[in-house]
């Protein structure tokens, strides 16, 4: 996707982190076909510096899993390279079936990024910028309406140009494109900054609908006690490799409106 982000595309583990894994995690087999995610001893390079140096993940369909450390620990490089964006330099990485060592490009059309930029076009307006999202990645068009309307962007505000929009409606607009494309994979990079208290509780619930269809959604965040009541498991990052992994309480779901994702 370009950007990937909402758009489809046109162009070694410490001991401490082993102790703490928990089962759906890696372990020292090639990647696993059942798995959406499926990373071991992963080694991602930002010129000669090992972002990731032998990361171990495993995720799981229907999952929810938080992301957390310090800045610089790694986490948004796990995304990117999850998403296929950055080269896997060493080990074994899967994402959807998909073995990005080999083909980093066929997997993006199934993963949603929502990072800290949109990707929007400016000179586009709301409708246009997710109606381009979703024919990009060869999504359904009758989902465009009611995904504009479930984030509040629906009468006037659709035909705003996004250049002109505030920072919020900007991340509702990446929002809608997201659940418009309905992807079976998303990436979350601190995806409540610049939402105000409704649009984050909307967001909440949208990934809590989205998982109990069966999709996976893998979330970075500082935000600590709103990502982890919404999370089965939490993955602590630091030093480019999985320092703590944990589950925690399944989240509750009143309601579901997004489709259903199979496993792949």
């Amino acid at each position: 996707m370009a950007g990937l982000e909402n758009k489809a595309e046109t162009s070694p583990p410490d001991s401490a982190a082993s102790k703490n894994r928990q089962e759906n995690t890696v372990g020292d087999g090639p990647p696993s076909e059942s798995a959406v995610i499926d990373f071991h001893e992963v080694v991602v390079l930002l010129g000669r510096f090992p972002a990731l140096a032998g990361l171990d993940l495993r995720v799981s369909q229907g999952e929810i899993v938080i992301v957390r450390g310090a800045n610089g620990a790694g986490k948004t490089t796990l995304l990117k390279a999850v998403s296929g964006l950055v080269t896997v330099a060493a080990g074994s990485a899967a994402v959807l079936g998909v073995d990005l060592r080999r083909d980093r490009r066929s997997v993006r059309r199934s993963v949603g990024l929502l990072g800290h930029q949109g990707f929007l076009y400016d000179d586009l307006t709301v409708a246009e910028n997710i109606a381009f999202a979703v024919r990009a990645g060869r999504g359904d068009p009758s989902r465009i309406d009611p995904a504009i309307g479930r984030v509040g962007l629906d009468g006037r505000l659709r035909n705003l140009r996004v250049g002109a929009c505030s920072a919020g409606q900007r991340r509702r607009t990446s929002l809608a494109s997201l659940i418009a494309r309905n992807p079976a994979l998303w990436l979350l990079d601190e995806p409540h900054a610049g939402l105000d208290a409704e649009a984050r509780d909307l967001l909440d619930n949208l990934v809590r609908e989205a998982a109990a269809g069966g999709t996976t959604v893998l979330v970075a965040s500082h935000d600590e006690t709103r990502a982890e009541a919404l999370a089965t498991r939490v993955v602590t990052v630091g030093g480019g490799h999985v320092t703590n992994d944990r589950a925690v309480a399944p989240p509750t779901v009143t309601h579901q409106t997004l489709p259903t994702h199979h496993a792949p």
